[in-house]
């Protein structure tokens, strides 16, 4: 604890029985512990063993792609629009017999006979938010309910592993609509809070300070739990009720060797670390696989920003390059060691981009028709769904929608997709509403 605070009652036991206000606001500095409160009520813990039924996918890794990224310039290049329609980038063949990829994926088109393309994606919102909103719960918005986002949905319904936060995001949540939604908000992402590609990078909060040995710290944990049994019976409120489980998980988090070491970035090989590429997307990446060996389930990763209604060569072009090897870098890391079989991949984003290029040398907004991918986790090597037309104007065979896209996650993570949870009022909501999981993206 910081100076200012030893030795008062939280080094003397002796006053263990009557805590007042002024005290517990002592317990909230848990700065000093190498906590937050703000951070320690974002960390997740639920009362389901580790020994929860999982499906094929007992991880996913989320790349997101935020801003809207052009199918056209990446997973579905138009060879034969006019140029207006096609851009600027050409093409490239893969490893799936007559299917392209844009000419800067040249380390994606080498595993694509490990991954599966769905070129079909759609829906119907063309604002960031709503289109966000959209990617990241598996509904479209509503301005009478807050749903929760895949990651905490998985956290509710599977809990954590090996003392780590069941849902984590790489760096840190960036939209309300990463959060919990109608779940108690311990449900919620646990952020880095740096970025791993940063020079001595190094978790927040998860080191104990100079001056607090293990000794101390377990004392002070012990404390800890006095204030909250205390202050618990005063005041019912879902950040209140959830206190007990973020501070028992935050202890775990402090006092487990494994746990710890999960965020060591450094510990990767230096050949390792340069064939993920040192930078934000390959260091995000190789971060994502260290987190889901060592048990997270759910982590979200974002990257870049696709939003390029202006000069999509170059905007597109800064970005493609970094994120074509950290992917592929990934996959081949995730397979070499065994693990992709059980974790899911994707590379995700809010929707595509016009089919013409406009008069700015861009792309504007486009939910029509767009294209992710997928890998591991039960899903097919070397597969591409449904199909654009010419010019990305629509989809022209087998549409995905995103309640459909997310039911297939749910279902190759063991989690049923038409079970009710329960949003205030006692209203009964469907993890997701209307979809069904895409069976011929399944292996």
């Amino acid at each position: 604890m910081s100076e200012g605070i030893r030795g008062t009652w939280l080094d003397d036991p002796s006053h263990f029985r009557r805590p007042n206000r002024r005290d517990f606001l002592y317990v909230g500095m848990l700065g000093g512990l190498g906590l937050h409160l703000g951070d320690a009520l974002r960390l997740q813990s639920t009362a389901k063993a580790d020994t929860v039924k999982e499906g094929r996918a007992k991880s996913v890794i989320n790349i997101f792609l935020p801003g809207g990224a052009s199918a056209q310039e990446t997973f579905d290049p138009k060879l034969y629009a006019p140029e207006e329609y096609r851009g600027p980038f050409g093409h490239i063949a893969t490893k799936i017999p007559g299917e392209r990829f844009s000419e800067h994926m040249p380390r994606t088109a080498q595993i694509a006979d490990k991954i599966s393309v769905i070129r079909s994606m759609s829906h119907g919102e063309a604002a960031h938010e709503r289109g966000v909103h959209n990617m990241m719960t598996g509904y479209r918005p509503s301005p009478a309910l807050a749903y929760p986002s895949m990651g905490s949905v998985v956290a509710h319904e599977m809990g954590p592993r090996n003392n780590l936060p069941p849902y984590m995001f790489v760096p840190n949540p960036s939209v309300d609509t990463a959060g919990s939604g109608y779940l108690s908000s311990r449900f919620g992402p646990f952020g880095l809070g740096a970025d791993p590609a940063n020079a001595n990078f190094r978790v927040r909060d998860l080191s104990l300070p100079s001056g607090v040995d293990e000794t101390r710290f377990s004392r002070r944990q012990s404390m800890l739990s006095a204030v909250d049994k205390h202050f618990s019976t005063l005041e019912k409120s879902d950040k209140l009720e959830a206190m007990d489980s973020f501070y028992q998980q935050a202890y775990a988090m402090l006092s487990s060797k494994e746990a710890r070491e999960a965020f060591d970035i450094s510990a990767e090989p230096a050949e390792l670390r340069k064939e993920y590429g040192e930078n934000q997307a390959g260091m995000r990446m190789l971060m994502s696989r260290r987190l889901v060996e060592a048990g997270v389930r759910f982590v979200t990763m974002v990257y870049g920003g696709w939003d390029h209604h202006d000069n999509i060569d170059g905007g597109h072009k800064n970005l493609i390059g970094p994120t074509d090897q950290g992917f592929a870098a990934l996959i081949n890391d995730l397979d070499r060691r065994g693990m992709l079989d059980d974790t899911l991949v994707m590379v995700t984003t809010e929707f595509g981009r016009t089919p013409r290029i406009n008069n700015t040398a861009g792309r504007d907004h486009w939910p029509g028709v767009f294209s992710i991918a997928m890998a591991g986790g039960g899903v097919k090597r070397g597969y591409v769904h449904g199909r654009s037309d010419t010019t990305s104007t629509h989809v022209q065979d087998d549409a995905v929608s995103v309640p459909d896209w997310a039911a297939t996650i749910y279902e190759l993570m063991g989690i049923e997709h038409e079970k009710t949870l329960m949003a205030p009022g006692d209203r009964p909501i469907e993890i997701v509403a209307g979809g069904r999981a895409v069976r011929d993206l399944l292996a």
